[in-house]
């Protein structure tokens, strides 16, 4: 057991601040002066130095300075096998998926393709700042293996399983319903609570899952009733129309879902950009959680989704936030957030009557608009509650995993340094506004150039190269 501490600024949640409209600072906790202490990875004393430090005099501590420290980023949506075809010309979903998705996945049936790929896509999520990952794999079994091998080695707390398609995708990466459901055992058996490993049964969408498919992973469900389920809705029109072809017994496509008693606490749906209000009313009713993906639903032109929506107090859906990668264009939740913001904004123009009187929502729309509270809850706390893993990580609280992210809030293009001056007079935040409009311009103005810092279970894991000797940096620069 081995016992440190942290001394810094921090900024996390304790609410949701969609409960706090008008006073948001309600939902959050600010410090600006805090002691962190960690025992073996898992927070032991959190709260102002001065009232924390004189229960550990002889604690070593690492005072992180000039840095906003939150809860690391969690991405409730990415696919680890799309690494490398992150920025290929889009197209729509389903002719990108064939064009390049399909055959790059079905490389990491090739192991060594994908314990290389394991390595490229936990570096580039540490250096973005994500700490916790629910993600896609392929169809082949080592592809997962690899996954959860990497994450192991990294003592990264992540979510994910075998992905199940066995129609309307190429023969050569296509599985059966049949290898899906005994690979699946295999790996929930070998990975599924094994250290900061959890498994979720995953049919890719039921645009691609078989009716028999369904049943495996109805089954699997059944025999596993604490493992997760992930897996894709309502993305896109052209999706949805081969989805209600597919099952003409189904009134919409939460419904196929729900007909495989798939529906519930622990499951995901990514996108959920065409979800109609009754689709959102019975996932409120259900407990269930969706993702919103912004960046990939404009690269590839999918929709938007309605965050004010999902955030209605009588039917508020649990939510987290993904990256999507590769249809998502970035690899970093700062920039998931950016676009989280202007896909927030548009839909705050189309109901607040301005366009369309007869449209107008001003409650809806006002939740629409993305404020650094709202933005970082979603990828902080809100994300840990929409997995069900609030209880491991999320916030600082005492008994959480101690995975934390050091922002830099004056890095990022030029002019972002600039920009950071005309906050607390150029230094560091004094009150939780300072510290608000800081994280602000950090999803806005700054990138991935803004985490300096990203621990895992209390050890870092990654620092930005810049800021280290040539040699550490060379370790963790994903460019090398």
């Amino acid at each position: 057991m081995t016992t440190k501490a942290i001394r810094g600024t921090f900024f996390d949640f304790t609410d949701d601040p969609w409960k706090h409209v008008g006073d948001e600072e309600a939902s959050a906790r600010f410090v600006s002066d805090g002691l962190l202490v960690i025992d073996d990875g898992i927070i032991v004393a959190f709260g102002p130095f001065a009232e924390v430090s004189p229960s550990y005099p002889d604690v070593p501590t690492t005072h992180i300075e000039h840095r906003i420290i939150t809860p690391g980023f969690i991405d409730g949506h990415i696919h680890f096998p799309q690494t490398r075809v992150l920025g290929a010309f889009g197209l729509q979903l389903l002719p990108w998926l064939q064009k390049w998705v399909f055959p790059e996945e079905a490389r990491y049936a090739d192991r060594e393709y994908a314990r290389d790929g394991a390595v490229r896509f936990f570096d580039n999520i540490l250096a973005s700042g994500t700490t916790t990952v629910q993600a896609f794999t392929s169809t082949a079994p080592v592809c997962t293996e690899e996954f959860f091998e990497e994450a192991t080695r990294r003592n990264m707390r992540v979510m994910s399983g075998l992905t199940g398609i066995d129609q309307n995708a190429p023969d050569y990466f296509a599985d059966t319903p049949e290898s899906f459901y005994s690979n699946s055992t295999a790996l929930i058996e070998k990975y599924h609570n094994v250290g900061r490993n959890l498994y979720a049964v995953t049919p890719r969408f039921a645009f691609g899952s078989s009716p028999e498919q369904m049943q495996k992973c109805e089954q699997l469900k059944a025999e596993h009733p604490d493992v997760w389920v992930n897996t894709h809705i309502s993305e896109n029109p052209h999706e949805i129309r081969g989805v209600l072809a597919l099952h003409p017994d189904c009134d919409d496509y939460l419904s196929v879902y729900e007909k495989y008693k798939l529906v519930g606490p622990k499951f995901s749906g990514g996108h959920a950009v065409w979800l109609s209000d009754d689709e959102f009313k019975r996932i409120h009713d259900s407990d269930a959680s969706v993702t919103f993906c912004p960046h990939s639903n404009l690269f590839l032109g999918s929709g938007l989704f309605r965050l004010g929506k999902a955030t209605d107090p009588d039917m508020r859906v649990r939510m987290s936030f993904g990256t999507d990668m590769g249809g998502g264009n970035r690899f970093g939740m700062l920039a998931v957030l950016d676009g989280a913001y202007k896909v927030g904004m548009i839909n705050n123009t189309v109901l607040d009557g301005s366009i369309d009187p007869s449209r107008m929502n001003a409650a809806e729309s006002e939740r629409n608009k993305l404020s650094a509270f709202r933005a970082f809850y979603s990828i902080t706390l809100g994300g840990a509650e929409g997995l069900y893993i609030d209880d491991k990580v999320g916030s600082f609280d005492v008994g959480k995993e101690a995975d934390f992210v050091a922002l830099d809030w004056k890095a990022g293009p030029p002019g972002a340094e600039w920009h950071a001056e005309l906050i607390a007079d150029g230094g560091d935040p004094v009150t939780v506004d300072d510290a608000a409009n800081m994280l602000f311009g950090v999803m806005i103005v700054g990138d991935e150039r803004a985490v300096a810092e990203t621990w895992v279970m209390g050890e870092k894991a990654y620092q930005r190269a810049e800021a280290v000797a040539p040699t550490f940096a060379r370790h963790f620069d994903p460019a090398h």
